[in-house]
C-alpha cells in the first residue's frame, strides 16, 4: 500500500473547528437552553416570578453556593474534592458568632471569616499533599471534624447580635434590586474564568488533572498547586459564610447544612468532569443559575425542602451517569 493510500484510509474527519458551530453544539448552549426553558416554565407557574425584587431574591438561592463551586470546579478538574466546604461554613460562622461576643466589629469580623476559611482549606491541603491521603477520605472526616466543633462550641444555642454594618455583605443593594452578593458573584466569576482559561496556572490545572505524573515530568509543582487549590476552595468557603450569615444575622451549627451536594451538583452540571481533566468556568456558573431557577420556582410553588433535596441527589446522579452511558454507547456501537 502507498504512502498516499495509506493516509486516505487513516483520514480522521475534521474536529468542529468553525466557532459557531463549536459554540452551537456546547454543553454551555444546552445549559442555557435549558435556563430559559426553566425560566419560562417558572413564570407561566407562578404570577409573582416575573417581578425585578422576586428575580433579585432568586440570586440569593445559589450566589453562595455558586462562589464556592467556582473554586470546587478547579480543585476537580485537577482531580481532588472537598466534601467539607459546607463544615468549613459552619466553623467560620461560628468563630464569628464568638468575635462578636467578644465586641469585634465589622472589618475583623470579615478577616476572621476569611482566616477560618482558608486555614480549614491549608489544613485538608497539607492532609492531602503531605501525607498523601485521597481527598474524598480526607474532607469526609474534616467535614464531620468542622461541624462537630461548630456544635461543641453552640450546642443548641444561637449567635446573634451582629453590627449593623455587617448586614450589608448579605443582604445590602448596590443599585435598585442588585444585590452585592450577585455583584460579588460576577466579579469573582470572571476573575476564576480568567485564572483557569486564560492563565498558565489555569494550564497546570487541567494539565494535572488529565495526568499528574506526565505534569509532574513536565515541571508542574503538582503537590504544590493542588495545596493552593484547596486553600482557595477554603477561602471562598470563608467568603460564602461571611454572606450567609450576614444575610441570616445569626449562627447556628446548623448552618449550611447540604450545601456540599448542591456545590458538587452545580460543577458537575456545569460540565466539569467528576474525573478530572474538563471543564470551563461559564457553565459552571450557568448550573448555578439553573440550579437557583429550580430552587427559587419549587419554593414559589410551596414545595417542601425535602423534595428539593431528593431532586437535587436525583440530578446529581444523571449529570454524573449520563456521560458515562453515552460514551460506552459510543463504543459499542463502534465495536
Amino acid at each position: 500500500m502507498s504512502t498516499t493510500e495509506l493516509a486516505h484510509n487513516r483520514h480522521i474527519p475534521d474536529r468542529l473547528d468553525n466557532p459557531l458551530r463549536s459554540a452551537l453544539f456546547s454543553w454551555e448552549t444546552l445549559l442555557i437552553l435549558v435556563a430559559v426553558a426553566i425560566f419560562a416554565l417558572n413564570s407561566l407557574a407562578s404570577p409573582y416570578f416575573l417581578n425585578a425584587w422576586s428575580l433579585s431574591d432568586l440570586t440569593f438561592n445559589f450566589v453562595e453556593k455558586g462562589l464556592i463551586a467556582l473554586a470546587m470546579a478547579l480543585l476537580i478538574i485537577a482531580g481532588e474534592i472537598d466534601l467539607s466546604v459546607a463544615a468549613i461554613i459552619a466553623l467560620s460562622s461560628t468563630i464569628m458568632g464568638m468575635a462578636v461576643q467578644a465586641g469585634v466589629d465589622t472589618p475583623g469580623l470579615v478577616l476572621i471569616g476569611l482566616g477560618v476559611g482558608l486555614a480549614c482549606g491549608a489544613f485538608n491541603g497539607l492532609l492531602v499533599t503531605k501525607l498523601g491521603l485521597p481527598s474524598i477520605v480526607v474532607t469526609i472526616g474534616t467535614m464531620s471534624l468542622f461541624r462537630g466543633i461548630a456544635y461543641i462550641i453552640l450546642g443548641d444555642q444561637a449567635y446573634r447580635g451582629y453590627p449593623a454594618s455587617f448586614a450589608f455583605f448579605g443582604q445590602g443593594y448596590v443599585w435598585w434590586v442588585i444585590s452585592f452578593e450577585i455583584v460579588l458573584f460576577v466579579i469573582m466569576a470572571l476573575l476564576f474564568w480568567f485564572l483557569l482559561h486564560r492563565t498558565s496556572f489555569g494550564r497546570m490545572v487541567f494539565a494535572i488533572g488529565n495526568n499528574p505524573v506526565a505534569a509532574t515530568f513536565s515541571g508542574v509543582r503538582v503537590e504544590r498547586i493542588k495545596f493552593i487549590l484547596f486553600c482557595l476552595t477554603g477561602l471562598m468557603a470563608g467568603v460564602a459564610s461571611v454572606l450567609l450569615t450576614s444575610r441570616l444575622g445569626s449562627t447556628r451549627p446548623s448552618i449550611a447544612q447540604g450545601y456540599e451536594l448542591e456545590v458538587i451538583t452545580m460543577v458537575v452540571l456545569g460540565g466539569v468532569s467528576i474525573l478530572g481533566g474538563s471543564g470551563s468556568i461559564a457553565g459552571v456558573v450557568l448550573a448555578a443559575i439553573i440550579m437557583g431557577l429550580v430552587t427559587f420556582g419549587l419554593g414559589l410553588l410551596n414545595v417542601p425542602g425535602i423534595v428539593m433535596s431528593i431532586f437535587i441527589g436525583l440530578l446529581l446522579i444523571t449529570v454524573i451517569a449520563l456521560p458515562i452511558l453515552w460514551r460506552r454507547l459510543r463504543e459499542r456501537q463502534g465495536a
